[in-house]
């Protein structure tokens, strides 16, 4: 099996990841992701009302931090520099995403933040989501649900894998008959 046929089974393995999330998980990478990534005018496709707006400002805001803590995610596993500027941006921004109620597990919070940030922010994400999902902001039975959802062997992962993800989902009109 060549370089093309793996990196063309771990695609297929991230759509099959991603087809996996429920619809309200789906449609949230997706929102994200057009934000961040500035796809198409994201405030006019995905509002419907003013609470929309306003999330989706929120977001857009929150995500503007993102070319930032790119550069900011710590390389060395031993040394503590520059980790509470790293750590407390990303739990902050984690945390406005999981306050919205449409992530319910790691696994859909883990697919979304490595297509935000790349494939280096892996080994931080379930201490970020643990901190994000812990806050006192996050309804009690919402933090259960989302901590419960954190498998012991992602939380203690010795190593993540460094490939970048490839398959990145985005919202498709459907097409007037």
């Amino acid at each position: 099996m060549g370089y093309a046929d793996t990196s063309f089974s771990l695609t297929i393995a991230e759509m099959r990841e991603f087809a996996g999330f429920t619809a309200e998980e789906q449609l949230f990478i997706e929102r994200s992701l057009d934000i961040a990534l500035g796809r198409a005018d994201a405030f006019k496709a995905w509002s419907r009302n003013s609470e929309d707006q306003r999330t989706i400002r929120s977001q857009y805001l929150a995500y503007r931090e993102l070319r930032h803590l790119r550069a900011l995610i710590p390389g060395d596993k031993e040394g503590f520099d520059g980790v509470e500027e790293f750590m407390g941006t990303l739990l902050r921004i984690s945390a406005q995403d999981l306050a919205q109620e449409q992530l319910d597990s790691f696994s859909a919070y883990r697919f979304l933040y490595e297509r935000l940030l790349g494939a280096a922010v892996r080994p931080h994400l379930p201490a970020a989501f643990c901190g994000a999902a812990a806050l006192p902001q996050i309804r009690p039975e919402r933090r259960r649900v989302l901590l419960q959802s954190l498998s012991e062997a992602a939380a203690t992962a010795p190593a993540w894998s460094k490939r970048e993800p490839a398959f990145f989902p985005e919202k498709v009109e459907a097409e007037a008959a």
